[in-house]
């Protein structure tokens, strides 16, 4: 059985800093690493220096470009550890799963499935590696207790934990299967190890870029935030970018509260954040906060987190009984299958017109209810769309969160008030429609004709995506396949493929969507952002 490995996989002599800034950069993937550059000088360095690593570099005119290295540093070296969660980018190395062993040449081989095993996390950090005694048997900081009913609280990279009803789940809260990690004994169906919170950190990445912001409410300077919670936190990836967003506003003394079920998150106070980490299981209620405590309280994707019905309704209770009297409620969804975008859609009525200007910047579109949608157009995403519907039905999750979450807080009208929403499509690669328009105007342009200048959509006028564009849109592509990744068990159940069967419609699909460009036809990952205030 094929069994992960940390590695270092660039060292200071490799290049450094001085990589970075040629956007060279590793992507986390479950079986290879893969080296985004631009330039294959990044190889020999890499296989100098580590070598046996087979790395697969992907340069700007083979699978992926380079561009969208530029969005997923950030997210990539936001790499939680036990000691030092936050890799900077004065790092000189970051750290990348690989698989020893392989064919016959040396590739690396995508691991099969392991039988389930349990995580001892008196020998092993949150994520997996092997901790050190005196780490494993830290004591109880001072001031850090509280009410065994209330769970369990942390404000460093150790954990405090009360007496919770079961245990078990905190103390050994992960089993492996299908040679990744898991949380043990729940329902939530994506694992708990790095690749997946490197997902979820380029997933956060690009939805702030998208939006410009890291926040959907503005704050009011009359009542400046003190005190903000991310609710299901994971890597705590979020809190730092808002911190960093409120800092900019000229908001310094805020402090920002991290739950969840499992201690993922960094300790965010190496980057001089007032941060806390609190440990709690999310079926059990009341939260362990008090009536009033926050300013802004945020549930970013959290629709495969809690099933619909009762439990997201007490969720939306608690997390109303815990904000000030005025404070924000936001809430941050993806919809899990992929819908294919019509061409030049118009925008959106009484639109916002910094919004307007954000989304033509970006290269995204801004959804209404007018903005005209239709099924997807790739075979492989049509597959996929179906396996996840299918699979999350079983669970009682909704594929499509993003169509309900506005009933679900205009409902709350003795509690909520202000409800708005912001939602954009990004899709994921250069449209067809768009290089059909680029040709007419560039054929315009050479018989010197005036009568194709005005476009029905002037997002594009200019007849190809900027840099920042398609670094968006390869990023989105990227966040749709690694979801589909992560998914896999349930994807291959639902399907019925033997495991030989996946692997050959994954390279298909891979094959398709990276080397093909096969997602062209208006394929869109839509994102949004509720917020509301509290009466």
């Amino acid at each position: 059985m094929a069994r992960r490995s940390l590695v270092r996989a660039w060292p200071a002599a490799a290049g450094g800093t001085q990589a970075m800034h040629a956007k060279s950069i590793y992507l986390l993937q479950s079986a290879y690493l893969v080296c985004i550059s631009d330039s294959l000088m990044a190889v020999p360095r890499l296989e100098r220096y580590a070598p046996g690593l087979a790395p697969l570099c992907v340069t700007r005119n083979s699978m992926l470009d380079a561009r969208c290295s530029m969005l997923a540093r950030d997210a990539i070296i936001h790499l939680p550890t036990q000691a030092d969660y936050a890799c900077v980018v004065s790092s000189p190395a970051l750290y990348s799963y690989r698989y020893p062993g392989g064919d016959a040449n040396g590739t690396p081989a995508r691991p099969k499935t392991a039988e389930p095993k349990q995580w001892d996390l008196t020998t092993t950090d949150a994520l997996g590696r092997t901790i050190s005694q005196s780490t494993a048997s830290s004591t109880r900081a001072p001031g850090a207790a509280m009410d065994a009913a209330r769970g369990s609280i942390s404000s460093n990279s150790t954990t405090q934990s009360a007496k919770p009803d079961d245990p078990t789940h905190l103390s050994n809260p992960f089993v492996l299967r299908h040679a990744r990690r898991y949380l043990r004994d729940l329902p939530y169906p994506l694992p708990c190890d790095l690749p997946e919170l490197h997902r979820q950190n380029l997933h956060t990445l690009l939805a702030t870029s998208v939006f410009g912001r890291a926040l959907g409410s503005t704050t009011n300077p009359q009542r400046p935030p003190r005190k903000v919670l991310e609710i299901a936190c994971g890597s705590g990836y979020w809190s730092s970018l808002c911190h960093h967003y409120l800092y900019g506003l000229g908001y310094e003394d805020v402090q920002y509260t991290g739950l969840d079920i499992v201690p993922l998150a960094a300790d965010l106070r190496k980057q001089d954040i007032d941060w806390k980490f609190v440990q709690h299981d999310l079926r059990k209620v009341p939260l362990p906060f008090d009536d009033g405590e926050f300013d802004i309280v945020v549930m970013k994707d959290m629709s495969l987190v809690v099933p619909l019905g009762s439990a997201s309704q007490r969720i939306l209770d608690e997390a109303i009984r815990i904000l000030k009297s005025g404070g924000a409620l936001e809430i941050w969804e993806t919809d899990h299958i992929i819908r294919s975008i019509l061409p030049h859609p118009p925008p959106p009525p009484g639109k916002n017109p910094q919004e307007y200007a954000r989304a033509v910047s970006t290269g995204t579109f801004m959804i209404s209810p007018i903005t005209p949608f239709t099924e997807v157009h790739n075979k492989f995403l049509a597959s996929s769309n179906n396996w996840i519907t299918e699979a999350l039905d079983k669970r009682k999750l909704s594929p499509t969160p993003c169509a309900r979450i506005s009933q679900m807080l205009l409902q709350e009208t003795e509690t909520l008030q202000g409800v708005e929403n912001r939602r954009v499509a990004i899709p994921l690669g250069e449209l067809r429609w768009e290089r059909e328009a680029a040709a007419e105007r560039q054929l315009a342009t050479r018989r010197g004709s005036e009568a194709t200048r005005t476009k029905k959509n002037p997002a594009f006028d200019s007849g190809t995506l900027t840099e920042e564009q398609a670094a968006l849109r390869h990023t989105a592509l990227l966040v749709v396949i690694q979801m589909i990744e992560s998914l896999e068990p349930l994807l291959k159940e639902v399907s019925g493929k033997t495991q030989e069967e996946w692997q050959g419609w994954w390279g298909s699909m891979m094959t398709n969507l990276l080397q093909d460009k096969g997602a062209c036809s208006g394929e869109c990952l839509e994102i949004g952002v509720w917020w509301c205030r509290k009466v």
